[in-house]
């Protein structure tokens, strides 16, 4: 379980880095649009381009950190109402209802929408398509791996809560 936990401390500060990365270039070229736009009469339709496509890698690659982290946005007034059991198993089955679609959307609808855009070239920057769309896959496989370390967290705690006498109080 320590490899488990070093490897998810390692990829949750890749992730984050990637993400301070991408903020800090679309800062740069949303600035550079700025520049070129007003000051000389000529936007340039490359940072325009590339920082859209940034953002949703950012919002992408976000997620699924915020995922793993298990801050996401939840509604829970009814869950504060259940035993502490029920909220646990019910932790548990909204992250695999997530993880399901995640697998079969992200991951699986993904990797095919990449394969059948490496044809296609983007106008302004001249790259594959399917370069551009790979962060779905890629933020759906940071989300699986996340659900997984959940979900053997939640399972520990549903253990040890079983285990201690008066554990549903």
């Amino acid at each position: 379980m320590a490899v488990l936990e070093t490897f998810k401390k390692y990829l949750d500060t890749f992730v984050a880095w990637v993400c301070i990365g991408i903020v800090g270039l679309m800062t740069v070229l949303i600035t550079w649009q700025v520049i070129t736009r007003y000051l000389f009469n000529s936007p340039s339709a490359v940072s325009e381009i590339l920082s859209r496509y940034l953002f949703i890698w950012l919002i992408l690659f976000g997620s699924a950190y915020v995922f793993g982290l298990r801050e996401h946005m939840a509604i829970s007034f009814i869950k504060e109402k259940f035993s502490p059991r029920v909220k646990i198993i019910t932790d548990m089955f909204t992250e695999l209802a997530i993880a399901v679609f995640t697998f079969t959307i992200m991951i699986i609808g993904g990797w095919y929408t990449v394969l059948r855009q490496m044809w296609q070239l983007d106008s302004a920057l001249q790259i594959p398509m399917g370069y551009i769309y790979s962060a779905i896959p890629l933020s759906g496989g940071l989300i699986v791996f996340y659900f997984l370390y959940n979900e053997i967290h939640l399972f520990r705690r549903l253990n040890t809560l079983n285990s201690v006498p008066g554990g549903e109080e």
